[in-house]
């Protein structure tokens, strides 16, 4: 199944490519206007490709490591920053209110720097891309009672679109599951962000959890494990 869904999602965007390349190499030969328009198209569908490809690299890669609990010691705070700053292109190309609410106190947890940032990406990305703004990321420790013998860092990213009906919510960390699967593919999603978070999630001994109601907006949390003193 895995195979066939990867197959799938790079079909569409080689078929394209190979229906321009046909046109510009055939009747648009000559023709500079046509030039223009399809030369960008092509652009879109390769990147397209590129993410896919990068996102199955990061997919295999935490799968591999899902056994094996990170010994590095990571401020938590420092991850989200980067993640967040990363996306601020994004947040200017869309004219979005992007906003945070992290505590002072450096919350330090045995983690992987890297797929902290990826997981706090992928959560704001879907929010900004699928959600509307404004968007809130927030920290909340250290929280007790909902991991066992851990106090633990409640990460939720929470936006203001118009929510998910339920039947989709427990279906959200499969592999290539889409919503919306036309808009997804335009937008530039894989259908993998929120597999790769859970995968993450789960290497570092948390949870991810998903409350949306419609009309209210969607909130996405990962309660993560602290470092003990």
């Amino acid at each position: 199944d895995f195979v066939a869904n990867v197959s799938h999602e790079l079909r569409s965007p080689l078929t394209a490519i190979s229906t321009v390349l046909e046109t510009l190499q055939g009747p648009a030969k000559n023709d500079p206007a046509a030039v223009e328009r399809f030369l960008p198209l092509m652009g879109g569908e390769v990147v397209r490709m590129q993410n896919l490809v990068s996102d199955l690299l990061a997919l295999s890669k935490v799968e591999s490591n899902e056994r094996r609990l990170p010994r590095d010691i990571v401020i938590l705070q420092d991850a989200i920053r980067a993640a967040v700053e990363s996306l601020q292109p994004m947040v200017e190309k869309l004219d979005a209110e992007l906003k945070l609410d992290l505590p002072e106190n450096p919350l330090a947890m045995r983690g992987d720097f890297d797929e902290l940032r990826r997981a706090a990406l992928n959560l704001v990305e879907n929010a900004l891309r699928y959600g509307a703004s404004p968007v809130t990321v927030s920290l909340a420790a250290p929280v007790t009672g909902v991991l066992p013998g851990k106090n633990a860092a409640i990460l939720a990213v929470a936006d203001q679109g118009k929510g998910l009906e339920a039947h989709h919510i427990p279906r959200l960390t499969e592999r290539f599951y889409r919503v919306d699967a036309h808009r997804s593919r335009n937008d530039g999603g894989t259908g993998l962000g929120l597999a790769i978070v859970k995968h993450i999630v789960t290497r570092h001994r948390g949870r991810l959890g998903i409350v949306s109601n419609q009309g209210e907006g969607t909130t996405v949390s990962l309660t993560l494990p602290l470092a003990e003193d």
